[in-house]
């Protein structure tokens, strides 16, 4: 994130948000990282966007008098395209999510609001706001290839989390290492309901501005699948159906989606034709997690994910990752491979999240080598305490 203060215009009709936005983002406030606005409808928000061109993102409800938030997105594409905007969006309203996302919305908060929820979307909105902006300011100087997959990289860099949920009873960390040819690989952290914790992994099919793009759609549609959903199988449904329905480049995204009850231990989960995460136990043992059988997302609609679910011990580590990892390839050829995977941790067990993650990436760096790789590749960690 850059030095210099993003100005913040909150658009919503209900008076008592102000003053709480003020309070709960205080700290942001006083160290000059944002300035807030606020106006009470579409009608106010475009006035104040056509005479202060030093706004950088909206934050804006759906319901307003005069005209509404999904309005609002069409007039700011019109009126100032180079901003962001996220949508304070009903829990569950998918149909008012899909067509804020058709209209240039970069992601969305539910009411009531998570103000720790608001505060990392408004930090990842502004990181691909600002390697937006650096894309553009140098795309002069580069030949139009190149400039496209700089831009896919920052597009795809700046959805992943940059920050992870804390509790005394997990630990969750990921990281990525992305290819020559950018691809769509891309990993999520999600803050359910009841203190439950949403967990993705998914890999897009293509390279590129197209899969950076099929990338952000994937990952906003299972945003809003998983504030919906209880289930996994039945959130992997919905966002098939979704990207099936606008799919006319005829892409697809393998996607692994689980959700973790801190309440009994549960990590239950459904596959969309991703690699089967494993299990690193205390003892060094290594399990891999049942295969669901599910199918990539996108392909073909009306499908059904099949769940299952780990009761996780205390010091589990799961290894969610993309086939980068696995397809990972030395000067000779060969593979890294599962059998490798699960070698990582024979001899030592890791401490913590980011540990387990380090450890995947040095074993895989040590055996390519200087070989340059083709695919991305991705890990995230959930070690239950």
């Amino acid at each position: 994130m850059r030095n210099t203060t993003k100005k913040i215009l909150v658009v919503d009709d209900e008076p008592d948000l102000e003053p709480l936005v003020l309070q709960r983002m205080r700290r942001n406030i006083r160290r000059g990282e944002y300035e807030f606005v606020f106006a009470h409808d579409g009608v106010e928000a475009l006035e104040m966007l056509m005479a202060d061109k030093e706004i950088d993102l909206v934050v804006s409800d759906i319901n307003m008098p005069r005209m509404d938030g999904l309005t609002l997105l069409q007039q700011i594409q019109e009126v100032t395209p180079d901003i962001r905007a996220i949508i304070i969006s009903a829990y569950g309203d998918m149909e008012n999510i899909r067509t804020a996302m058709n209209r240039g919305a970069f992601d969305f908060v539910t009411k009531p609001l998570d103000f720790q929820d608001l505060r990392l979307t408004i930090q990842r909105t502004l990181q691909h706001l600002d390697e937006w902006r650096d894309a553009l300011q140098s795309r002069d100087k580069l030949v139009a290839l190149q400039n496209e997959l700089d831009v896919a990289n920052n597009i795809q860099q700046s959805v992943l989390p940059a920050s992870f949920p804390l509790s005394d009873q997990y630990e969750i960390y990921g990281s990525m290492q992305p290819a020559r040819n950018v691809g769509g690989d891309f990993f999520d952290v999600q803050i359910l309901r009841a203190g439950k914790i949403g967990l993705a992994i998914a890999d897009v099919s293509d390279k590129g501005m197209p899969a950076a793009l099929f990338m952000m759609s994937s990952r906003m549609l299972l945003k809003g699948a998983g504030q919906r959903f209880e289930h996994p199988g039945e959130a992997l449904a919905e966002v098939n159906d979704l990207l099936d329905a606008e799919n006319e480049a005829s892409m697809f995204v393998t996607l692994f989606y689980a959700i973790y009850n801190p309440e009994n231990s549960e990590f239950r989960y459904a596959n969309g034709g991703h690699n089967e995460p494993i299990v690193v136990h205390p003892d060094g043992r290594t399990t891999i997690i049942d295969p669901t059988g599910g199918t990539a997302l996108g392909i073909l609609p009306g499908l059904e994910y099949r769940e299952s679910m780990v009761k996780l011990e205390s010091g589990d580590t799961v290894i969610l990752y993309t086939d980068g990892i696995t397809e990972a390839f030395n000067a000779e050829g060969e593979l890294f491979g599962m059998d490798r995977l699960r070698q990582v941790f024979q001899d030592k067990q890791p401490m913590n999240a980011q540990e387990a993650s380090a450890m995947v990436f040095d074993a895989v760096n040590e055996f390519a080598g200087d070989e340059p790789q083709s695919d991305d590749q991705a890990c995230l960690v959930f070690r239950h305490a």
